[in-house]
This record gives structure tokens, sequence and C-alpha cells, in this order.
């Protein structure tokens, strides 16, 4: 398998790219780079996307539910320039459920053209580490 590229890494100072307004070493940073677990589904939804900013796969892969965790994603080709986050609404997912709904969009731009994904993803909890177990995306 080939290693995966990513994009200089972000100061512990710098703005989260999860767009939560927190600097990304008290944010994202503690999931991707201290190893942390997040506590909440919406966390890890933030985490995952920097993480696709990022493009640090190993992160995706390792917090992908086993039943629906693909292979591998070649984000070394992926030529997404991912711009913004957007949480709509959050059902269940704290620390002390065992199953969340995130809904979100996500702005990004590919070949010059601004696009967005609209999802509500599912996150389940085992062994007290939450999964993105899969999403319904919206036209």
């Amino acid at each position: 398998m080939m290693s995966v590229k990513k994009i200089s890494p972000i100061s512990k100072s710098s703005k989260c790219p999860c767009s939560s307004g927190l600097k990304y070493s008290k944010c994202c940073g503690q999931y991707l780079k201290q190893g942390r677990v997040p506590l909440t589904a919406e966390s890890l939804m933030r985490s995952r996307y920097t993480a696709y900013v990022l493009k640090d796969e190993t992160y995706l892969l390792s917090c992908w539910h086993t039943t629906t965790r693909p292979l591998q994603l070649d984000l070394e080709k992926d030529i997404t320039d991912w711009l913004n986050l957007e949480i709509l609404m959050c059902e269940a997912g704290k620390e002390y459920d065992n199953n969340g709904k995130v809904e979100f969009i996500a702005t990004f731009k590919r070949e010059n053209t601004r696009q967005q994904i609209h999802e509500v993803s599912r996150f389940v909890k085992e062994n007290e580490r939450w999964f993105y177990l899969d999403g319904e995306i919206s036209p």
C-alpha cells in the first residue's frame, strides 16, 4: 500500500480546520496528534473532517467501524480543497450514549468548483470508543 502524502502540518496555535473556532491543539489535534479518544459523536465527526483536510488516512480508518470500513481510501490522489464544516444537528452521541447522529454540511472546492456534502452520519460507541458507522447523503 502506498503511503499517503499529508498536507503541511497545522501549528498548535492555528484555528482548527473543523470550524469550531478553537485552536487545533485544543480541538481535533488532541485526537489526531495526541492520541486522545473523542468523547462524543460530534467530536469524532469534527476530527474526521479535519483528518480529511490533512489527508490522514490512518486516523480515518482507525475510527471507522469495522463492519463498514473500506480497505483503503487513496487520499493521495484526492484533489479536494476542504473549506468549511457546519454542524446542523446532533442527536444523542453524548459521552454516556451508545449511538448518535450528526448532520453536517461540508463545503469544498474541486477543480475550481465550490460544492457541498450534506450528510447525516451515524456513530456507534463500542468499548468506550466512538466509531463512524455510515451516512446518508442528502441531495
